[in-house]
């Protein structure tokens, strides 16, 4: 496949003047062609034609141009696949991290609920003391009440029975 190139096209790409490239044509050392006027270059075979060489080293040229362009190629398709790579294991990191970190969330979870559980039955077991010292409390506020009115009754009778004694001996 051949691509052709306007002159003033092909003078820029090559950093020449018309009248180099002109001369050139005119060696026989650029395929060309004129159409409506204008002059085409074949692109592909003008460039290596512009950069002096002999016959040897123009087919060692293009075949060095076409393994550096498939080693550049393949080192380009390595390179992609080695960052492919890089980005799969970091990816596999990431979710093993993710799996670790939710495994000991779950785990402090299981625990904490293991530690109210416990809490809420040693507030049950202390609210059943608590109630039950509340009752014996109660319960001895009342013996107690009860004995020292007995024994403000008897001290007191004793006493009344005592005064009235006293005030009689003192009558007679």
């Amino acid at each position: 496949m051949q691509t052709f190139l306007e002159l003033k096209e092909f003078c820029k790409l090559v950093h020449l003047n018309e009248d180099v490239v002109k001369g050139m044509m005119a060696n026989g050392a650029l395929n060309f062609k004129e159409e409506e006027g204008k002059i085409y270059i074949e692109a592909n075979q003008g460039t290596f034609s512009v950069v002096p060489s002999t016959v040897n080293s123009k087919s060692a040229m293009i075949n060095s141009m076409t393994l550096a362009g498939e080693s550049f190629i393949e080192k380009t398709i390595g390179t992609i696949l080695n960052l492919h790579e890089k980005v799969l294991d970091a990816k596999d990191e990431t979710l093993e991290a993710l799996k670790n970190e939710n495994k000991f969330l779950k785990d402090a979870l299981y625990s904490m609920q293991e530690l109210y559980e416990q809490d809420r039955k040693t507030i049950e077991v202390l609210n059943e003391q608590l109630k039950n010292a509340r009752e014996d409390a109660e319960f001895m506020k009342r013996k107690y009440k009860l004995m020292w009115n007995k024994t403000i009754e008897t001290f007191g009778d004793a006493r009344s029975q005592k005064i009235n004694q006293d005030n009689s001996q003192k009558v007679d």
